[in-house]
């Protein structure tokens, strides 16, 4: 998210981000973008909820309302690591968009760097798509490669990649702000 109100600031481009939003009260990401005048909102689970289909729905709905509120045009998930159901995705389809730490459709989930050097990956990378009902399943963007190294760990891994991250992503967002990517 940093990465991305950075890219913002540094050249003109089409996006904007106009409001982050977070599960976590204390996210580093709200203080962040709170250091940058972004505005933010917290829209907490509700754990006294029993029902994990209500507890979800009704997370769903209270982000849907506070998108709605600040005219929201697309979503741009950054470490926001809930599943989000059906229900959400569909009003957004083609403009809900998710970075994912692996080149998918290898090694979708919450653990990329983990089973990637699990698996021997000998290259890893990161992966720009859409967001669609499964769980980094979506139409793919773009994709950059990063070698595995023989003594990488998931740290440092993971912070290779996240400088790649850095850089494709905002690249991503502009080339979709432009009309050059569309949703099939």
């Amino acid at each position: 998210m940093e990465a991305l109100i950075l890219h913002q600031m540094s050249r003109p481009c089409l996006h904007q981000t106009t409001l982050v939003v977070s599960n976590l009260s204390g996210a580093a990401g709200l203080q962040k973008a709170e250091a940058y005048g972004v505005p933010t909102a917290t829209i907490e689970v509700n754990n006294s909820i029993s029902n994990v289909s209500e507890r979800r729905e009704e997370h769903e709905r209270r982000l849907l309302s506070i998108l709605n509120q600040h005219d929201i045009e697309a979503v741009i998930l950054s470490g926001y690591m809930r599943i989000l159901s059906p229900h959400f995705v569909a009003p957004w389809k083609g403009r809900l968009m998710n970075i994912h730490p692996s080149l998918l459709p290898n090694y979708p989930g919450a653990h990329a760097h983990r089973d990637a050097l699990a698996d021997g990956a000998t290259i890893s990378g990161c992966t720009v798509h859409f967001v669609d009902e499964g769980v980094d399943t979506g139409q793919i963007l773009a994709q950059r490669e990063v070698e595995v190294l023989a003594d990488d760990d998931e740290h440092s891994l993971s912070e290779r990649v996240k400088k790649v991250e850095h850089r494709l992503y905002p690249e991503v967002i502009d080339r979709f702000a432009a009309g050059e990517i569309e949703y099939h």
